[in-house]
């Protein structure tokens, strides 16, 4: 028998089978795993969701699960770590054809826009963060975890972007960092529930400002047309509480 005929032979899953091709399968059915999470928590939302269903969905078993995550919280991490790295590998190449700080700050508004149109990331943030609501004695937890992998994913790339940024320290990154995220998933779920109620053009314009006063607060510049919406911001964050 050929060396080729013994080759063909091998059954996928055996001890014979090569190592690299044990690999691929199993990158394989991780991504297919992950995947099926995506559409099964955004159709039946993140306490919902069953795992026989993740499972049956990419058809694969109970237990092709488990070999690759702990439970469904482990899985959305690893669903949202993707999701951050593939989109600082997309972000990464545009970055090099500005130069002025206004201009990477509407092409990080511009990319922030472009995200918020994925119906179906949005609904995944949006369960996953009401499940941790729901469930107090998990929230600190599940809200920690968050906002560390946010700040672990961006910090090298938001460096790149606004080289200012780096002289904010640590905890002051984590809150602005977080703070744009809610103001970018507020105006998606926005423009989801009632298309046509922003054009992107607002949401641009919308981010470029939170941007600007969040991330950068030493280099607000007031853009005329912008000048009414940023001084609504400032009253409201000075007003007295009594006054709101």
């Amino acid at each position: 028998m050929s060396v080729d005929s013994k080759n063909s032979s091998i059954t996928p899953g055996t001890d014979k089978e090569p190592k690299s091709s044990k690999q691929k399968r199993a990158r394989v059915t991780r991504q297919q795993l992950m995947a099926s999470a995506r559409a099964i928590f955004a159709r039946d939302g993140f306490q919902n969701a069953r795992i026989e269903d993740i499972a049956a969905k990419a058809g694969k078993t109970r237990g092709a699960f488990y070999a690759n995550f702990k439970d469904k919280e482990d899985v959305f991490f690893q669903i949202f770590e993707e999701a951050l790295d593939r989109d600082m590998a997309a972000l990464r190449p545009i970055l090099q054809n500005v130069s002025t700080l206004e201009e990477r700050l509407h092409v990080l508004a511009e990319y922030l826009c472009k995200l918020g149109k994925d119906r179906q990331r949005m609904l995944l943030i949006a369960e996953f963060k009401m499940y941790a609501i729901r469930h107090p004695r998990r929230r600190k937890r599940l809200a920690d975890l968050h906002a560390m992998m946010c700040l672990r994913c961006s910090l090298p790339e938001i460096d790149e972007l606004l080289p200012e940024y780096k002289l904010q320290n640590t905890t002051q990154r984590r809150t602005n960092s977080l703070a744009m995220g809610a103001i970018m998933e507020g105006l998606s779920v926005n423009q989801l529930f009632d298309p046509g109620s922003l054009s992107d053009d607002d949401v641009v314009r919308f981010l470029t400002i939170c941007l600007r006063e969040k991330l950068l607060p030493g280099h607000s510049s007031i853009i005329p047309n912008e000048a009414p919406l940023f001084h609504s911001f400032s009253s409201i964050e000075s007003a007295p509480q009594n006054a709101l």
